[in-house]
């Protein structure tokens, strides 16, 4: 998971500082309010920073030399996510992403939990899933991220209750019902 910032230390003894919802290096790429909530922005490089630069509807900030390369723009970099900020908060978050996309610059919502799950992506992957709990009722516990083809997957059951598989676990190690009854009384179990 660490990718590019673990070779920066293997390769060149360089430790990467903190960037918090910012990219290390690539920028602008991080985290932006609308007037509706937040969206990622992703324009590394160039050509990407000059498509933003239109889909935001700012040709100046592509022309300003403060952000004309990227090593301007990470010197540079708090006065340039103001900047986007102050534009991309007069627009909702699907507006924007409308936009970005349609330039050709990787972009996407950050969702409240409740729209994590409302998101027509994440329902047709099925990462929410069904089961029957015996106090709870039916209820959706989260199921796999990746769907394997030769090996897939599902879910069984709800989490069991503290101590509702014991007696069961007990007998497949060979405990007579005696020996769970006395366990049970002895409070090992």
């Amino acid at each position: 998971m660490l990718d590019f910032q673990a070779a920066r230390w293997t390769i060149a003894h360089e430790v990467p500082g903190q960037a918090g919802n910012n990219h290390p290096t690539s920028i602008p790429t991080g985290v932006f309010q609308t007037s509706d909530g937040y969206i990622n922005i992703a324009a590394a490089g160039n050509d990407i920073y000059n498509r933003c630069c239109r889909a935001l509807g700012a040709p100046g900030l592509a022309t300003d030399p403060r952000f004309a390369s990227g090593k301007s723009r990470l010197e540079n970099r708090d006065i340039l996510n103001e900047a986007i900020e102050a534009i991309t908060r007069g627009k909702t978050s699907a507006e924007w992403i409308d936009k970005l996309n349609a330039e050709g610059v990787p972009s996407g919502p950050i969702y409240k939990m409740n729209e994590v799950f409302d998101d027509p992506q994440v329902k047709h992957l099925g990462i929410a899933r069904k089961v029957s709990h015996k106090i709870l009722g039916d209820v959706e516990v989260i199921g796999q991220a990746i769907e394997l083809s030769r090996t897939p997957w599902s879910i069984r059951s709800a989490t069991p209750e503290p101590g509702e598989h014991t007696d069961a676990v007990l007998t497949e190690l060979g405990y007579g019902a005696a020996d769970i009854a006395a366990l049970h009384a002895k409070q090992v179990v």
